[in-house]
């Protein structure tokens, strides 16, 4: 088993669930949150670990009370984006969903960083700014958009839909956006946490407060994942070139839960070719307004690409993941119990049908997931190690020795970008060089282990 620890030092050391290798396959990039499942948001360095040489690089510090992380590498270039929170934090401004923003720092240029989501909390609201949070930054494939998911705050500040209320409030619900690079956006200073970005960004999902049973309403979008290298192809053989799968809360007819049932669905979105129709709104504002959510821009299809609630196990099921393309885009792969009640991997197809059963293990999938870059190989972590599916064959391959104690962690587990080392987390005790600190604490640190046993 060709496995190695690449970092010591005795705090935490946090991986995205995706894109953490950059562009050359030399560094892992990840930030510094302390608890192993990154719940606690307290981190306040970004670095990035050298892989073959163990030296870490710190790209930006946090400061004046905000915290960052969740961290994730362009594919083309120098950039990683990551969240920030609240600078200068108050009580009615802390760290939160609604409270967060992305930001750029380049590696040739550390500690300089770049908002990239503007935000606009006071109406007219600015179209191409958010009024909220955006979180779990992921460049396209070409790095020119990035998505996001997103929560607004000035429907969480909002009174609750109610009869004595004048206009309804809808409300505040999770959902994915994307931000064009390149395109900035200025805001007027008309609240102290307005502040410009370097990209346009809007939100691509359609939501409904309250999903009718039975239909393809939502509730939440979350999960997402950017399809194909190069889109996917259609069925009449043309190519749709920028879409996101994510994963969608339905509501669905149940006797066992009072009548009614929320799951988990693929859906997908279509954005047009030409990305300045990105900047262009739709049916209503691109901004929202003081009662409603921010609208998807002209163009954007929304799509079901899964119907599952007639299963024995209805809906996504598993850890927390997110939906993962195959490169050529033919292939979404998520997690769904089988008949037997296993969580395994499955794949649809962006064009929709019958999903495909890739995994057949006797033992449940336990993390998150990610491709190799052909396409042939899953990498995930099942019954305490790493392993790798074979795509076409379902065969799976134990990459590291089953351990019980510091086994893989569920978070992460990242094919690098040539696709011959995996990147995975274990929590380990060792260190203790913080004050009041026993030589017994655990930290997270990062691994690799080849793809090929």
């Amino acid at each position: 088993m060709h496995e190695r620890q690449v970092t010591c030092a005795a705090h935490g050391h946090m991986l995205t669930n995706a894109a953490v290798w950059s562009s050359d396959s030399l560094w892992i990039v990840y930030d510094t949150r302390s608890s192993p499942d990154g719940s606690v948001f307290d981190g306040t360095r970004i670095e990035r670990v050298e892989v073959n040489s163990g030296r870490i690089e710190i790209l930006y510090e946090s400061r004046n009370g905000a915290c960052c992380g969740v961290v994730t590498a362009s594919p083309v270039d120098d950039r990683v984006v990551f969240i920030v929170g609240p600078e200068h934090p108050t009580a009615d401004w802390q760290y939160g969903p609604a409270h967060r923003q992305g930001a750029i720092v380049r590696t040739s240029k550390p500690d300089v960083i770049e908002r990239l989501d503007a935000r606009d909390l006071v109406p007219p609201f600015t179209a191409g700014a958010l009024r909220g949070g955006s979180h779990v930054h992921v460049y396209s494939p070409e790095g020119r958009l990035v998505s996001f998911t997103y929560e607004d705050a000035v429907l969480d500040a909002s009174p609750k839909t109610g009869a004595s209320q004048a206009a309804p409030h809808e409300k505040n619900l999770r959902g994915v956006g994307v931000s064009v690079c390149g395109k900035p956006v200025q805001v007027p200073r008309t609240h102290e946490r307005n502040h410009d970005g370097t990209a346009f960004t809007v939100l691509v999902t359609r939501l409904t407060d309250e999903p009718t049973p039975g239909s393809d309403e939502i509730s939440k979008a979350f999960e997402e994942a950017w399809i194909g290298t190069h889109g996917y192809l259609r069925p009449d053989g043309t190519r749709q070139r920028y879409a996101l799968a994510f994963q969608g809360h339905v509501v669905v007819h149940d006797a066992a839960f009072g009548g009614r049932r929320t799951i988990s669905e693929v859906f997908v979105c279509d954005l047009p070719d030409d990305l300045d129709e990105l900047t262009v709104a739709g049916e209503q504002p691109l901004a929202g307004t003081p009662t409603s959510r921010p609208s998807p821009p002209r163009g954007v299809l929304q799509r079901r690409l899964t119907f599952t609630a007639d299963r024995s196990h209805p809906g996504i099921d598993g850890p927390r993941h997110w939906l993962r393309s195959s490169p050529d885009g033919s292939r979404i792969a998520f997690l769904m119990r089988d008949d037997l009640g296993i969580v395994q991997l499955f794949t649809v197809s962006p064009n929709g049908g019958r999903p495909v059963q890739v995994t057949r293990d006797e033992w449940h999938v336990a993390s998150s997931f990610s491709w190799s870059p052909d396409g042939q190989q899953i990498a995930y972590v099942a019954d305490s190690s790493v392993f790798v599916v074979d795509t076409a064959s379902g065969t799976s391959t134990r990459l590291t020795d089953r351990t019980i104690t510091a086994e893989p962690r569920p978070e992460a587990c990242v094919f690098s970008v040539d696709g011959r080392r995996i990147a995975f987390m274990r929590s380990v005790a060792g260190g203790g060089t913080q004050p009041g600190e026993s030589a017994a604490a655990v930290h997270n640190q990062i691994f690799v282990v080849d793809a090929t046993p």
